[in-house]
């Protein structure tokens, strides 16, 4: 259907893309990954024609019709759910505008008087009825009434202004807005950044659903596994293609460069036996002609090029700190409401040290508030909040923490402002730990991408040592290899650590208890996240 063939793109600073080759066929489900920065938004904004390659061809077979859910929702907040679906069928809003005009000009007209006008008006009102009967205007509200169940609309829920639903909702408009416009390619980017675990499990059943061809931008592994049968890997311009999900992409890319690595170390130890021969017997009066040939051989080798040395990937390392005491936390019938919504209703929970929990639960259940409270940044409006007596340093990553950076400070000045003790070697080899190097720690933040931006803020954040760590959405902006080593860092961590997150394997690899918010209590399940879905499951069934 689409095919990029030696597509490169280079800016006046940068060249972002220099050697891609992909396709993607009718229905296929393909992701695009591979660092921030790597060109794969890049890519996007050339397929919907946003920008142009350098070089390079883009074949689309049959004019095919594409379509992008872009991560700033195209969705009007004061229409109703019903009338944003409907806006989608833009052919059909205009020649049902117009009907509307000739019909309140006809109303108008004096029967007897403006006859020839009326004339005039009704052959011209049955040339729009018949243009909005072919173009499906009938069948407009059929249409959107099949998808709204689709979606997880009632009838009732289409008469509600768009507004009033959450983040998780609106995505789902404006993804039916997509849909009813029937693409053959929907690109996405970063669909599941700030969905609650059950809007995601709705997306990716939904997506799987779907017969036209989706290429999908995305850091979640299980989301990209569940739906993804081909993965293109993006690094320093080039694109490799891997026949299969996600997790068959890493293992076949560390197998592949294993297997580069040997051939060439293979190539270099015979390519230097023969060159040893070849100064040796050169001059022999015996030997120099077998010499003179094996030298003609070795030009005419084909040489298996060096592995490409791996890019450099931020190594979040937590500072060490002193043991806290055994009780972290202790919560005591704690209720907490938000507006008219009770969140937190005569909850109770006890933290101990080396605990690494995930809470869990949608959006808007009081996850991001609990913290805050136990932070002490809000008062509860009954019940205790109480740390432990022995020892407790606390830390702090709020949701939006890397949107609340000074625009116009550099990078290497946030660091010296928080201590101005460092050297300046000690903050450029800090900040090199957070992929900032060489010139990249005097960008200003307003330069910096979001995974930049989200690396600076954890960098500040874990300057100074704490043993308690509170991190709300720490992965958001991330990319695969930054999540990784975020991943392996909380491993290492001595100290107690409390995280919401809706990355499912990021959990799976960090957490060992699971707090489930749920109808305004905390429910605690002492296992990993493996175990929290095996309990779901048995609830599930329990209720059958």
């Amino acid at each position: 259907m689409i095919r990029f063939d030696n597509v490169s793109k280079i800016y006046s600073t940068d060249v972002v893309l220099k050697n891609i080759n992909w396709e993607i066929k009718k229905g296929e489900k393909i992701g695009l990954v591979g660092s921030n920065g790597a060109g794969k938004s890049t890519q996007f904004k050339i397929l919907i024609g946003e920008e142009d390659q350098t070089s390079g061809m883009v074949i689309k077979e049959g004019n095919p019709k594409i379509a992008h859910l872009k991560q700033e929702l195209d969705c009007n907040l004061n229409r109703s759910v019903r009338d944003e679906l409907e806006s989608s069928f833009k052919d059909i809003q205009i020649v049902a505008t117009k009907l509307l005009e000739i019909e309140m000009k006809m109303k108008s007209l004096d029967v007897n008087k403006d006859s020839r006008k009326l004339e005039r008006l009704v052959n011209k009102l049955a040339k729009y009825q018949g243009k909005f009967e072919a173009l499906g205007g009938y069948q407009m509200q059929a249409e959107v009434e099949k998808i709204l169940p689709k979606l997880g609309f009632s009838l009732k829920d289409a008469d509600q202004l768009v507004g009033q639903f959450s983040g998780g909702w609106q995505m789902k408009v404006a993804l039916g807005k997509i849909i009813l416009q029937k693409p053959d390619l929907l690109l996405l980017d970063e669909p599941t950044n700030h969905l609650d675990l059950e809007t995601i499990f709705w997306l990716e059943e939904y997506l799987a659903s779907l017969k036209i061809a989706i290429i999908l931008i995305s850091h979640d592994r299980y989301f990209l596994d569940k739906l993804c049968k081909k993965i293109i890997f993006i690094e320093r311009g080039i694109s490799e293609t891997y026949n299969g999900n996600y997790s068959f992409f890493v293992e076949q890319k560390a197998l592949n460069q294993e297997s580069q690595i040997k051939a060439y170390q293979l190539q270099q130890k015979e390519i230097e036996i023969q060159k040893r021969y070849i100064d040796r017997f050169r001059a022999s009066a015996t030997r120099s002609t077998q010499a003179k040939s094996r030298e003609k051989q070795l030009k005419k080798i084909s040489k298996i090029d060096a592995p490409i040395s791996k890019l450099k990937t931020p190594t979040f390392h937590f500072p060490e700190c002193p043991r806290s005491g055994k009780s972290v936390l202790n919560i005591k019938n704690l209720s907490h409401s938000f507006q008219d919504k009770i969140l937190l209703l005569d909850v109770n929970l006890k933290v101990s040290s080396g605990e690494k929990i995930a809470i869990l639960g949608p959006n808007g259940s009081g996850k991001s508030t609990l913290l805050k409270l136990i932070m002490k940044r809000i008062d509860p409006e009954i019940g205790e909040i109480n740390l432990g007596k022995h020892n407790i340093i606390p830390s702090y990553y709020e949701q939006n923490q890397a949107e609340a950076l000074a625009l116009e400070e550099k990078a290497i000045d946030l660091i010296f402002d928080k201590d101005p003790e460092w050297s300046q070697k000690k903050v450029r080899t800090f900040l090199g730990g957070f992929g900032f190097h060489n010139d990249a720690v005097f960008k200003y933040v307003k330069q910096l991408s979001g995974g930049e931006k989200a690396r600076l803020a954890l960098a500040l954040m874990i300057m100074k040592p704490s043993n308690f760590m509170l991190l709300d959405e720490p992965t958001n902006h991330l990319d695969l290899k930054s999540k990784e080593n975020l991943e392996i860092a909380i491993k290492n961590y001595k100290g107690t650590v409390l995280i919401i997150s809706h990355d499912r394997y990021f959990i799976s690899q960090v957490a060992n208890r699971i707090i489930e918010i749920k109808d305004s209590k905390l429910l605690s399940y002492n296992g990993d996240y493996e175990y929290f879905l095996e309990q779901q499951k048995r609830k599930s069934i329990n209720k059958k």
